[in-house]
């Protein structure tokens, strides 16, 4: 693995990490999720907590909820802002790809609601260190965990210009992709999110309201973490782990995560998957779910004002039948 100079890394002093910001969606994911007092809850995104106080709030006072989240700076945060819970709550550091696995460890073969909101957190976002916004200059890592086999400096200073385009491409559909992917390769090593960014304005230009390196920003990051791979695992596993009644809740950041989300939910809320115009139904499959909203749901205005992460955000939720 690559490693930056260590002159361009500044540790976190003290462990301290920025304050998190207000959870997105926060009441709709109440409502949606319905917690109840002998309710059984995961949220597979923990991040701070914040959703999980709410539902474990909501849910008192026998509620219990599991948390997941890869980040130790995350799951440290989330420890401290749930502790008044005691043995209510259960905090796992592991991918939510692995709920069913945790979930049986504890006698749980079944649970009333999911929660899922995908995507990077403002807390790492806010923290240089992690490298995952160009908006502070960091070491280019973007690694959910810290032990992850494979940094975004991996990736910039080893791939082949091909394979570097279609990642880009492909995650974070930019239609420049292979102009940046010659650009980075002609002018490696680069070690820092400021390093790239500039490197990207400097020989693309700002032609759009967003910076030039945000598509390939994110699609780095994407492809660090596996992300759409996780989600496409996920989603299913979330779905069986649920009682009927139970509500799985997924909050999408951008095309990609939400078309996973919106493909899965449609077809398996219909009995038949057939194409359209077969006379008669071969496949033999059954619903699973109810879609509760056709149409993803977003944020208010007035959450926008107050939390510009929720700009992005769409909600959906299904039931289990």
């Amino acid at each position: 693995m690559l490693n930056a100079s260590p002159s361009l890394i500044s540790p976190l002093a003290n462990n301290m990490v920025p304050e998190p910001h207000s959870p997105v969606l926060l009441k709709t994911i109440i409502t949606a999720i319905q917690p109840k007092p002998t309710g059984r809850y995961i949220d597979g995104t923990l991040g701070a907590g914040g959703h999980s106080f709410e539902i474990l709030q909501t849910s008192a006072p026998d509620g219990e909820l599991i948390g997941f989240d890869l980040d130790p700076q995350a799951l440290t945060l989330a420890r401290n802002r749930l502790a008044t819970f005691g043995k209510r709550v259960h905090i796992v550091q592991a991918s939510y790809v692995e709920m069913r696995t945790e979930a049986e460890k504890i006698g749980w073969k079944a649970v009333d609601g999911i929660l899922l909101d995908f995507g990077v957190s403002s807390m790492q976002i806010d923290t240089a260190e992690r490298g995952f916004s160009f908006l502070k200059d960091g070491p280019l890592d973007m690694r959910f965990t810290p032990d992850a086999a494979q940094s975004a400096a991996d990736l910039v200073n080893t791939l082949p210009e091909d394979e570097l385009a279609d990642i880009i491409f492909r995650y974070g559909e930019e239609r420049l992709s292979r102009k940046i992917a010659r650009v980075i390769v002609n002018n490696r090593p680069i070690y820092t999110t400021g390093e790239l960014a500039n490197l990207i304005l400097k020989n693309i230009g700002k032609k759009e309201r967003i910076h030039p390196a945000t598509r390939t920003f994110q699609a780095l990051r994407i492809e660090v973490n596996h992300e759409l791979e996780s989600i496409e695992a996920v989603i299913p596993t979330a779905v069986e782990l649920l009682k009927p009644g139970g509500r799985l809740a997924v909050i999408s950041f951008h095309s990609l995560e939400d078309r996973i989300v919106k493909e899965y939910f449609r077809r398996e809320s219909v009995d038949c998957i057939c194409p359209p115009r077969q006379p008669i139904c071969t496949c033999g499959h059954k619903a699973i779910i109810k879609e509760i909203n056709r149409k993803p749901i977003v944020a208010s205005d007035d959450e926008m004002q107050i939390n510009s992460r929720a700009r992005s955000a769409k909600l959906r939720i299904a039931e289990k039948l």
